[in-house]
């Protein structure tokens, strides 16, 4: 099974890369811009494997610029706020 299918399971591995990137020192800036690059390679690229990813699909599909930024930015809080509990 791709890590991608299972909600809970990509959410935990993308909190552990943003854990990785802020304890290596990158800015915050620079993982928000990452994961807005991702966020578009995801669109462009793979189908969404289960109901939360299309709901990010869908969203980032109608999304302007600044709003892919702040959709990418509260992705990286909630990926944060579920490794912390």
């Amino acid at each position: 099974m791709s890590i991608l299918e299972n909600w809970q399971q990509w959410t935990s591995f993308l909190g552990a890369q943003v854990d990785d990137a802020k304890d290596s020192g990158m800015p915050n800036k620079i993982i928000e811009k990452a994961a807005v690059q991702i966020g578009n390679y995801l669109a462009e690229n793979v189908d969404p494997k289960n109901e939360q990813e299309r709901v990010l699909s869908d969203l980032w599909s109608v999304a302007e610029s600044d709003e892919k930024k702040a959709l990418a930015s509260c992705l990286i809080k909630l990926v944060q706020n579920n490794r912390v509990q």
